[in-house]
């Protein structure tokens, strides 16, 4: 049999306690923001909060990514080192970066892992990292498989890719729209989402060709076991599910999903075995539409899809239920395929293409009265629950436990007896006692392996209990409780001191950066950025965007595979294609954006005029 790969599910966590919920519904690995420095700038911690994570997660063998993964300012060098030796000395297993001047600090043995902020496209570049000491890569959300095969093929770097949540429209870290028309970098954690907004679409003659249209707001990704599979198969090893920012019953549904998916490709397979300990015990149905999702798509895995943008709205679609039937005085008939709940929130698009939504009051079998009892609906009108009482109040409550599966054993000594613990991966713990050993008037055995093997401990879960006696003997009750939970302190504690601890230290690298000129898209914003990117042979590095509040002349705002002349049926390439009146420009408000097209790469790019 040849190795056995690790896969790993990755799940979000804005907070220690959604992370906490995120380790008991199935993830292997959960990354959560740092004190200041991550993507995400509403989703931040404390220190304390995330050694108290650390503790809890480690119990399990799941690793913590700290994500500290924007660009950073000069002055900001000294604080970023010191947090990050403050991560270090609480057991933070990597941190996820795009800042190449971080591998110049003096770093403690941390594993880095490069964001998808760096723009992980090509062989090369996953290459250089690789080489540069990179110990994992976040891939491009927009990659193909076949273009996952050939990193893969080239490199030996553990590759991670999303699976699941909000896609942005851009090349992950090489979006400028919200920093230059509304002065938050995305890069620096504070994008103001320019591409959820509203737009015009006009020609070149001043024809609006679609009004107040959401022109850049993708569905948000999901992917299929079968996507997983072929994933695993191309060289992927960590499945990312996006959401940080999101509420505790997305990351306790989503992360169940996949959670259940990937044991299923797993138990089907003898080549691969999940990356930590335990099992779960899900005691809801997980479905992700039934949580925030903008409808989905499963993006360029497989080619450019048809479902890949909503134009009509960037709000959540929730789970399409079914149809207005009939409308009443004050109620309509209801036709779909499942019951709806006194309390759920329902919506739809009106005359006007716009998307409406009301709560339900109540629900009388096929009668749904609206909170708003003067509301009326259009007969045939498409219903999407947006808010599911019954299955948000479900959320609320305890919904998995996870237990790793542990195997007893209780033998005689000369002056007592002895108990063990041990585990399916080698781990083992036993404890011996002086006791009385006094003969008992009836079969003791079978007594003692209930109270051995009860579920007593939140972590272990007794499948076997072996009892190697030569007599019958009696022993209180509450002695064996004792020493069982004496047992289980010394197993835990077993198991501490042996988790699989990665330390590595960055090695010093010379070799050629895959360009040689960085000009802005670099997003090099510090000195030691600078130096990192000379030492690997780039002759010239032009500073940040970030580093100039007047951005002046016309740039690239962001480049994307999402097209709308494709969207318009307008690609040179689709077979009896409209031509439009170029250049286009998407406006909204006082900004007039153009748009240009790099057919060759089959791309799209928003320029600021």
């Amino acid at each position: 049999m040849g190795k056995i790969r690790q896969i790993e599910l990755l799940a979000p966590a804005k907070n220690v306690e959604n992370a906490k919920q995120v380790i008991l519904h199935g993830a292997d690995a959960v990354y959560i923001g740092a004190p200041k420095f991550g993507a995400r700038a509403a989703a931040s911690n404390t220190i304390e909060d995330i050694a108290e994570l650390v503790e809890f997660a480690h119990q399990y063998y799941v690793r913590v990514y700290v994500a500290l993964n924007t660009i950073i300012y000069e002055d900001e060098l000294a604080e970023v080192e010191q947090l990050i030796w403050q991560l270090w000395h609480i057991g933070v297993d990597a941190l996820i970066v795009q800042d190449m001047g971080i591998t110049k600090l003096n770093l403690p043995p941390i594993p880095l892992h490069a964001s998808t902020q760096c723009d992980n496209r090509t062989p090369e570049k996953v290459k250089f990292l690789q080489e540069a000491g990179f110990r994992q890569v976040v891939l491009a959300r927009e990659l193909s498989l076949q273009q996952i095969k050939e990193i893969s093929s080239q490199t030996n770097v553990a590759l991670e890719a999303f699976i699941h949540g909000a896609l942005c429209v851009s090349y992950s870290g090489q979006c400028y729209m919200s920093y230059a028309l509304g002065g938050r970098s995305a890069n620096r954690g504070v994008c103001a989402q320019f591409c959820r907004l509203p737009y015009d679409l006009v020609d070149a003659k001043g024809k609006v060709l679609m009004r107040d249209k959401y022109l850049l707001s993708l569905r948000d990704l999901h992917r299929s076991k079968q996507d997983i599979e072929a994933m695993i198969e191309a060289g992927v090893s960590s499945f990312k599910i996006e959401g940080r920012l999101k509420e505790m019953a997305y990351c306790k549904n989503v992360t169940a999903w996949y959670r259940q998916t990937i044991d299923e490709i797993i138990a089907s397979r003898s080549d691969l075995k999940r990356s930590s300990s335990g099992k779960e015990q899900i005691n809801f149905q997980p479905r992700p539409d039934r949580v925030f999702n903008r409808g989905f798509t499963d993006y360029f895995l497989k080619g450019r899809p048809k479902d890949l943008y909503n134009f009509d709205t960037p709000k959540s679609m929730g789970e399409e239920m079914g149809f207005v039937r009939a409308q009443k005085l004050q109620h309509f008939i209801y036709l779909g395929k499942e019951d709806l709940n006194n309390g759920d929130g329902l919506s739809y698009f009106d005359e006007n293409g716009k998307f409406a939504g009301f709560r339900v009051n109540k629900v009388e079998g096929n009668k749904v009265y609206p909170a708003n009892a003067s509301l009326r609906l259009k007969t045939g009108i498409k219903l999407y629950r947006t808010a599911n009482q019954a299955f948000d109040a479900a959320m609320e409550k305890t919904t998995a436990q996870r237990r790793i599966d542990v195997e007893m054993a209780c033998w005689e000594t000369q002056d007592g007896f002895a108990l063990q613990l041990s585990d399916t991966e080698g781990h083992r713990a036993a404890i011996q006692f002086a006791c009385e050993k006094t003969p008992a008037q009836k079969p003791q055995k079978e007594h003692l392996r209930a109270l051995l093997s009860k579920a007593t401990h939140p972590l272990f879960s007794v499948q076997d209990c072996h009892i190697d006696w030569k007599g019958e003997y009696f022993l209180p009750s509450s002695q064996w409780t004792e020493q069982r939970n004496r047992l289980y302190e010394l197993f835990v504690k077993t198991r501490k001191i042996q988790y699989p601890k990665e330390e590595y230290r960055l090695p010093q690298t010379q070799h050629a950066y895959p360009q040689e000129k960085l000009n802005y898209l670099g997003n090099v914003l510090n000195s030691q950025a600078k130096a990192f990117y000379q030492q690997h042979q780039v002759t010239q590095v032009e500073p940040a965007l970030e580093a100039d509040e007047n951005i002046q002349g016309k740039i690239e705002l962001m480049r994307c595979k999402h097209c709308l002349r494709y969207a318009l049926k307008a690609c040179p390439k689709q077979a009896d294609h409209q031509v439009l009146d170029e250049p286009l420009h998407l406006v909204y408000k006082q900004y007039r954006l153009p748009l240009a097209f790099d057919c060759r790469r089959c791309e799209m790019i928003i320029l600021k005029a």
